[in-house]
């Protein structure tokens, strides 16, 4: 945990793949401690095929039960099918918009929100950017897209920073 907080929690990412990782490993996550997710990190990367949205979107039937057979990840029908699912609503967003990164950030400006933030307790679980990136996917065919869910997202893509002020990574994270 230390080390993904470190490293990598927070870093703006523009990389689609990279991107679309973090959407499945956080809708894997909705109901579940990151802990848990973080673990299954690798166990989820060979699963689904390195997190490529061209070989998870064709994913049938025995795709799903291969997954729900793998102790190595989260075993959820809801889950994984909604990961197949944001694979294919995935294609048709960067076939839209030239890149799923364009189609996110897009919800921000294009820019990170950099928080100024004295304790946890101030961390919402959600936002209005967040309300509205959800509100939109979900009609764009996405599953488990839930404010809550996306707004961990843009946390740990670094479309929001929500650093504390006192760590060093805040100021890195701009």
């Amino acid at each position: 945990m230390q080390a993904y907080h470190d490293v990598e929690w927070g870093t703006p990412l523009r990389d689609d793949r990279k991107l679309f990782e973090f959407l499945i490993l956080e809708t894997m996550q909705a109901g579940l401690s990151w802990r848990c997710v973080l673990h299954k990190r690798e166990n989820f990367r060979k699963a689904f095929h390195g997190f490529d949205p061209e070989k998870v979107a064709r994913y049938g039937a025995k795709d799903v039960q291969r997954l729900l057979k793998n102790a190595g990840i989260i075993r959820n029908r809801l889950k994984i099918q909604a990961a197949i699912a944001n694979a294919q609503a995935y294609l048709a967003i960067r076939k839209k918009y030239g890149s799923f990164a364009k189609y996110l950030w897009g919800f921000i400006g294009g820019k990170s929100i950099v928080n100024r933030r004295k304790t946890l307790k101030e961390l919402p679980p959600t936002s209005p950017e967040s309300d509205a990136m959800s509100k939109a996917m979900k009609t764009d065919g996405f599953k488990f897209v839930g404010s809550t869910v996306l707004y961990a997202h843009m946390q740990a893509t670094g479309m929001v920073n929500d650093h504390l002020i006192s760590c060093f990574r805040h100021a890195e994270c701009r």
